[in-house]
């Protein structure tokens, strides 16, 4: 799309070299912010979120589209997701049930991630501090505390801090140091 409208914008500048006398008016391009997809993609400390979440398509549809209703999205670092004592895909604690029909086990992974990353998304951006949100997970809600002006000194759910902020075309991308909770 940009390179269109660069091709555009040099055809007019040409035009106007020939013509000589003529005076040709420019719209001055606004700049595209990435989606989410986008800063997800080039955000490499969040790779291993952003490949839970590629596996949704209702989510990553949402995570591409710049059309849609913004959304806030927090996203754990890598070292976050490597902490975790059980990984998205394992699910809580309380499910340790052992599944031995293939077919099953990849629906309950596919399941257990899709609770897990929809309890990092919030319907809604911008969105303010001091405040609680419900989660795209029913019956999950993130309460923020601290300053929107400074989100450096923010904290989600008491105790994971914010180390990154990304503007998008369709939301607003937090990088935190501790995954969010889907219980």
């Amino acid at each position: 799309m940009r390179l269109g409208s660069l091709a555009a914008l040099a055809f007019s500048v040409l035009h106007v070299f020939a013509q000589g006398d003529q005076t040709v008016l420019v719209e001055p391009q606004v700049a595209m912010l990435p989606t989410l997809a986008d800063l997800l993609t080039i955000e490499s400390s969040t790779s291993i979120f952003y490949s839970y979440s590629r596996e949704l398509a209702s989510i990553s549809d949402t995570l591409s589209d710049s059309q849609s209703v913004p959304v806030t999205l927090i996203a754990p670092t890598n070292k976050a997701v490597m902490a975790l004592a059980r990984k998205p895909h394992q699910g809580p604690v309380d499910s340790e049930i052992t599944i031995t029909d293939e077919e099953l086990a990849d629906a309950q992974a596919r399941a257990n991630v899709e609770r897990w990353v929809s309890a990092h998304i919030i319907p809604q951006s911008p969105i303010t501090f001091d405040e609680t949100y419900p989660t795209l997970l029913t019956g999950k809600s993130i309460t923020f505390k601290g300053d929107a002006e400074d989100w450096r000194n923010a904290v989600i759910e008491g105790d994971i801090h914010i180390v990154g902020k990304r503007e998008a075309s369709n939301g607003v991308l937090f990088l935190v140091d501790r995954a969010i909770s889907s219980d």
